[in-house]
């Protein structure tokens, strides 16, 4: 088992030989984020020969980091913010355990607090992993949740949440926005805040722009679909150096060619082989080729690739959507925060920030320099900006917030300070399910990668990247006859047997499809 829960699936791949007898097929990985280097490993680990692009200098993607200097001397690591390791993402988790086996790159938080701007606050620490147990402690406890507030809930609606069956979930309720289907349970309102809008803006997009089935399955993988408890884990180190240098340095002891700096302009039919992947340093021909970039860079090289696919597959390609932008601020402080501030908490009612980090308590890099220098660092992000965002008024109102949030900041004077304005991730609008590409394309030895990729397994975020590249990978050495890995999730379906028929009797759906 991937981790304690004992209900967790398991997807095996098809069997076949350990590995290529001889010289392996010539497979080039389009991107050097989690996908691409799940999809990468596993190539490389059954003998085929890896050649992976990644347009960066470093590896990681949406989760890699890069060195800067500060001002005061002082060598750093920036990322793009903070990214929780939840326990249940067993596939990302078996990826970091080829260069982690004692899993010292991951440190626990002890809590997951949420706070809203009206005083409300609740947590995750102590409460039981089981379903529903861990749900019926957090209501008796939540001063969020009160007995009497849930007498308004639609019930009938609400039933649904224990009833998620993936992928039929998606076919039921994708054509709802997540707003609309909150606003229908009536849950009360700082709950709906709390316990469902900060989840949803996770996916760094506003509820009304997301598909409530995407919602509700994330509910079921992160609070009623899973045994491994509510709390996470976080990189003890900068990503670069604890996780992804590593998996880089493992690629090339397996014989692979990691080329960072360097993006893919074009797929090509045909050469010496299958395919002619170009480059701005030349070309490179393959038998397969992984496309595990991210939306804008999937768009463009399939843009510039007109041999690929067939018109609808392309189509589905082109209409692929980001979400709307997100800010990351980090701060070097002259002076410590209180010191019963969480690593992490989630914030709502707080105009656009969505959380805080206090770095220099878990990260080791940022501890060293909040011990030498009596200081702090401390991250804000911002998610679901407007796209024409003013990146100078969102930073100093993301700062104007912390200062209410933590008061004692307001004083503190800015060492240093880095900001990340970005808007590249995907967004999964209400209708987009249908026509989201899948890791099998119409190219047989072309295959795609990725958290913008459909799989039809209760996966999300960080977890449904190494997913995807996991089975990416499965797919083509199946068809040269070699084994690939299992796949691991949570249950694909409600984990109570009793509540499924209760919610299947007596739930409905909030709005029926085609009566929107």
């Amino acid at each position: 088992m991937p981790g304690r829960d004992r209900r967790a699936v398991r997807v095996d791949a098809a069997p076949g030989r350990p590995s290529f007898a001889d010289s392996g097929p010539t497979v080039v990985v389009v991107g050097g984020g989690i996908a691409g280097l799940a999809a990468a490993t596993l190539l490389a680990e059954r003998g085929a020969r890896v050649v992976l692009y990644e347009r960066e200098r470093h590896l990681g993607g949406r989760v890699g980091g890069w060195p800067t200097r500060l001002a005061d001397g002082s060598a750093a690591t920036m990322t793009r913010g903070f990214h929780a390791f939840f326990r249940q993402y067993y596939n990302l988790r078996g990826l970091l355990r080829r260069v982690d086996p004692r899993g010292a790159a991951l440190v626990g938080l002890p809590d997951y607090p949420l706070w809203h701007a009206d005083g409300h606050r609740d947590g995750f620490a102590g409460l039981p992993a089981a379903v529903p147990w861990n749900a019926l402690g957090f209501l008796a406890r939540s001063p969020t949740f009160r007995w009497r507030d849930l007498r308004s809930v639609d019930s009938r609606a609400a039933l649904r949440l224990l009833d998620v069956s993936v992928p039929r979930t998606y076919h039921e309720l994708d054509h709802l926005d997540a707003a609309d289907y909150l606003a229908r349970l009536r849950f009360p309102e700082a709950a709906h805040a709390l316990a469902f809008e900060v989840f949803s803006r996770s996916f760094f997009a506003h509820p009304s722009r997301m598909s409530a089935a995407e919602l509700v399955t994330m509910f079921h993988i992160y609070f009623l679909g899973s045994g491994e408890g509510l709390l996470f884990d976080v990189a003890a180190d900068p990503f670069p150096h604890g996780l992804w240098d590593p998996l880089g340095r493992r690629l090339v002891d397996l014989g692979a060619a990691v080329r960072t700096g360097t993006g893919v302009t074009r797929v090509a039919r045909g050469g010496r082989r299958r395919f002619t992947v170009h480059t701005a340093d030349g070309a490179v021909d393959a038998d397969a080729v992984v496309l595990a970039a991210d939306v804008p860079g999937l768009r463009r090289v399939v843009a510039a690739s007109p041999e690929l696919g067939g018109p609808d597959w392309r189509a589905d390609i082109a209409r692929l959507e980001t979400a709307p932008p997100f800010l990351v601020s980090r701060y070097w402080l002259d002076r410590p925060v209180a010191p019963d501030r969480p690593g992490f908490v989630g914030t709502s009612g707080h105009g656009a920030l969505d959380n805080i980090s206090v770095l220099d308590h878990y990260e080791h890099e940022a501890r060293a320099w909040a011990a030498r220098t009596g200081g702090a660092v401390v991250e804000l992000h911002g998610y679901s900006l407007p796209s024409d965002v003013d990146e100078a008024d969102a930073r100093k109102r993301l700062l104007e917030r912390l200062h209410e949030v933590y008061p004692e900041t307001k004083a503190a004077r800015i060492v240093d300070e880095r900001h990340e304005l970005r808007a590249d991730c995907p967004l999964f609008p209400p209708g987009g399910f249908a026509r989201r590409p899948a890791v099998v394309t119409p190219e047989p030895f072309l295959v795609l990668a990725g958290d913008l990729a459909r799989i039809d397994l209760p996966v999300a975020l960080m977890e449904r990247a190494a997913t995807t590249g996991f089975a990416a990978a499965n797919h083509l050495l199946g068809r040269w006859g070699v084994a690939g890995t299992p796949l691991w999730s949570v249950p694909t379906t409600g984990r109570v047997p009793l509540l499924r028929a209760v919610a299947r009797k007596w739930g409905r759906d909030p709005v029926p499809p085609g009566r929107r």
